[in-house]
């Protein structure tokens, strides 16, 4: 750039390039457009970068003068690299916002008004807010449940769909997300509705958006879900719709499992089994500690620590995975563990955590550098049945030396 000096108030405060669209916020700093919105609306804070002060108005208003002051300097150095910015798009307003709602309500307008809508939605952060603010979300949830529950158009599925890719593209607020939860169960019932029997776009979006929502919800409601809904998360397991979508899934799991009989009813749709088999296929190290932390949760109950046994992979891939993925894999891995050497320790379960491994696994977690919790809980699990695996002839020597006395 040569000797080129840009001037100072030329750059954005957040990432000191220079700025193609300033904008104001109510505390008098200017930033970039883009960069303003992902601070605000991305990262979901509510405070000026620079001077740390709340913002009570998120508006952000164009600052048209320092806008053109740019483009005649970018312009007047463009010997130097620097390319004139262009007049940035007119945002979206409202008004236009509520009337492509209004159009999305009607049957010969639907799908060209929803269209609008994602392409609206799509180019900015500030207009999914804007969008927000103005009602869609509840009108796309309308349109998906009313469509789910009595369709009355032949291209109602489509519908359905696009409605349910917005409201996804959306992203809503904590707020929105309560509404969804709590507007009468109808569209909680419309994705559960949807993991059984929509294609296979509509269920990666429908166990998405049930995702976000069980982050919200009350758990009361999470208390009294039905068994449609571990039928629809389990087959959706099975089929491995998208990466995205499995990972969603396994945090569903996660999120409902402790509460009242979902253990329950997850291990009675064959949970523990499409686990096992997930377990046994990934490499992934997050979806790894994630299904881990699930089968500890459903070994919590006696027909969940059943199946796992009577998978004839479960223990071996369960020791399997100890000091091979994380510090939280192994910890995981060691509890499923003790739950089966506690509470269901047949003759039989004890011969087979010999066989594969897990006695001398254990005896190798004594040795190494691994978290003092989970130590202890190997320490625990080979003392409680040191009568029967302290002889064990399939220890290697160099491991049966550090069982604990």
């Amino acid at each position: 750039m040569g000797e080129i000096n840009i001037p100072s108030y030329f750059l954005c405060p957040i990432s000191l390039e220079i700025m193609r669209d300033p904008v104001t916020l109510s505390t008098g700093i200017t930033y970039d457009r883009e960069n303003i919105e992902k601070w605000v609306f991305s990262g979901r804070n509510d405070t000026c970068p620079l001077t740390k002060q709340i913002l009570v108005d998120m508006e952000l208003i164009p600052n048209h003068t320092l806008r053109r002051l740019i483009q005649a300097w970018c312009t007047l150095n463009a010997s130097y690299g620097f390319e004139r910015i262009p007049t940035p798009k007119p945002l979206v307003d409202k008004a236009e916002i509520v009337k492509l709602v209004d159009n999305a309500m009607k049957p010969r307008s639907q799908m060209k008004s929803l269209c609008r809508l994602k392409e609206i939605a799509l180019e900015s952060d500030r207009n999914k807010r804007c969008m927000e603010t103005t009602g869609v979300v509840e009108c796309l949830a309308s349109i998906v449940t009313s469509n789910i529950v009595s369709p009355t158009m032949d291209d109602g599925a489509a519908a359905s769909d696009e409605a349910l890719s917005i409201i996804y593209v959306l992203q809503p607020l904590q707020a929105g997300l309560k509404t969804l939860v709590g507007k009468n169960g109808e569209f909680f019932e419309s994705l559960v509705k949807i993991l059984g029997h929509g294609n296979y776009q509509s269920r990666a979006y429908a166990i998405l958006l049930l995702k976000m929502m069980f982050e919200v919800a009350d758990p009361i409601r999470l208390t009294s879900l039905k068994p449609e809904l571990f039928v629809g998360v389990v087959h959706g397991l099975r089929n491995q719709i998208s990466s995205k979508a499995l990972k969603a899934s396994l945090q569903v799991l996660i999120e409902i499992c402790p509460w009242g009989r979902n253990r329950i009813k997850a291990v009675e749709v064959g949970a523990v089994s499409v686990l096992i088999e997930l377990l046994l296929e990934t490499s992934d190290k997050r979806s790894t500690e994630m299904i881990l932390v699930i089968l500890d949760q459903l070994c919590a109950c006696a027909e969940g620590r059943a199946n796992l046994i009577n998978h004839g992979a479960g223990i071996a891939i369960v020791s399997k995975k100890i000091l091979r993925v994380s510090q939280v894999g192994s910890e995981r891995a060691v509890r499923i563990l003790s739950s089966i050497s506690k509470f269901s320790a047949s003759s039989n379960v004890l011969q087979e955590m010999m066989q594969v491994g897990v006695v001398s696994k254990l005896c190798l977690m004594l040795q190494v550098d691994c978290t003092m919790k989970t130590k202890e809980k190997a320490r625990e699990i080979l003392k409680l049945h040191s009568r029967v695996w302290r002889k064990c002839t399939c220890i290697p020597p160099h491991l049966l030396s550090s069982y604990p006395s």
